[in-house]
């Protein structure tokens, strides 16, 4: 029986039975089994290379808009050693607006090393993974699970947001991945004595699918869920979020990362552009000019623009 993580503020008396996790490994497993979305990165004809992308470009980007970018990445670069020849501009290029664009320079930077150190393979090894330029301990545990079948354990948002509700009784799991979530995660996974890790491989997969399309921050689906009778949550009477519990959102209007985002979209049109005129240009007349330069001077100290004279270009494209 996994540890009972206490809301806060609760008494020990007060505190959710949790479910036994035999019985949500079932219940969710088969689920899982009916309901998952058809996803490429999934299907048993997807290379390890394929689910490494997937897993840096779904980090903070929801799936509508990842798929036609997975595909097109995919086509242009079907192995690492495609991706690491790439030119740095054609790479930002095909990263289009799935945002934060230094994903990209990363990804590619970890396909010249899976080159330079695995003779182009992706490598199974979760150690070697984190040892990968921009990789994380979620990427790695990731990327071993669901290409290699090695039962890491895997807990992204969607996964802390169901083990906290399913088995703590709280409404969401808080902004922060502590210690006591992690024991818990590691806690809840299948043996894998029995079948080498298949269904510790299979609970990962599908309780992030759970997290996703039932058990959702904002509006969770109890009246379908398939585990909604055992979850300590549900049984506590579905508590509100406290305020330690909620999830800061990240403004946009007005930011930086939208004035960035604004920089790059001329850029990607490949032309090099005179500085002022991009400034001047940008569809955002609420931004500063001092704004509109920081942000631009920030994107040539990032790596995803060059600047020569008054010239500015993707990577790569001025030459030289």
């Amino acid at each position: 029986m996994p540890e009972t993580v206490l809301p806060e503020g609760a008494a020990v008396a007060d505190a959710p039975i949790p479910p036994a996790p035999d019985d949500v490994h079932t219940r969710v497993i088969d689920w899982f089994a009916e309901a998952a979305r058809d996803l490429p990165w999934r299907r048993p004809e997807c290379t390890p290379w394929g689910v490494l992308v997937s897993e840096i470009m779904l980090q903070q980007t929801p799936v509508v808009r990842v798929l036609p970018r997975w595909e097109e990445w995919l086509h242009r670069w079907p192995t690492p050693a495609a991706c690491a020849a790439a030119p740095s501009a054609e790479i930002l290029t095909v990263w289009d607006r799935l945002g934060y664009p230094r994903r990209a320079l990363r990804l590619q930077a970890a396909a010249e090393a899976i080159v330079e150190r695995h003779d182009g393979e992706v490598p199974a090894d979760p150690e070697a993974l984190r040892a990968l330029p921009g990789i994380g301990e979620y990427t790695a545990a990731a990327v071993s699970c669901f290409a290699f079948g090695i039962p890491e354990v895997v807990v992204d948002t969607n996964i802390r947001r169901a083990h906290a509700r399913i088995f703590t009784g709280v409404a969401l799991p808080g902004q922060t991945y502590t210690a006591a979530q992690r024991r818990l995660a590691r806690d809840l996974m299948p043996d894998t004595d029995d079948d080498g890790g298949r269904r510790a491989c299979a609970w990962n997969a599908a309780t992030m699918e759970l997290g996703a399309l039932i058990c959702t921050a904002r509006s969770p689906q109890c009246a379908i869920c398939p585990v909604a009778d055992l979850c300590a949550w549900r049984a506590a009477g579905s508590p509100p979020p406290t305020e330690e519990q909620k999830t800061r959102g990240q403004a946009w209007a007005g930011t930086d990362r939208q004035v960035r985002g604004a920089i790059m979209a001329v850029l990607r049109r490949g032309e090099p552009v005179q500085a002022e005129t991009l400034l001047a240009g940008l569809p955002l007349p609420e931004a500063e000019d001092d704004q509109r330069r920081r942000c631009l001077d920030s994107l040539v100290r990032d790596g995803l623009a060059e600047r020569r004279g008054d010239i500015v270009a993707l990577p790569g494209v001025l030459g030289g």
